[in-house]
């Protein structure tokens, strides 16, 4: 089931080279991870990105979860 967050990533051609970004603008689902992963917290990024909102930070993690949720096959 597709997830009400997911409606804040978009993916346009002509956009950060067709990357996922949050809401159109040109902040990218892997800019929020990166931050996330430097150990940024929520509110540090929400103070250094005012145009985000809490729920872009989630969506963000959200896709990230579902891109990586994949079948690995290995051949015996």
């Amino acid at each position: 089931m597709k997830s009400r967050l997911f409606d804040r990533i978009t993916i346009e051609p002509g956009k950060c080279g067709g990357r996922p970004c949050i809401r159109g603008m040109r902040i990218r689902v892997t800019d929020n991870l990166g931050l996330l992963s430097a150990g940024a917290s929520h509110q540090e990024i929400l103070e250094d990105y005012p145009m985000l909102e809490e729920d872009d930070i989630l969506a963000a993690l959200e896709y990230a979860t579902a891109e990586t949720d994949h079948a690995i096959l290995i051949s015996a």
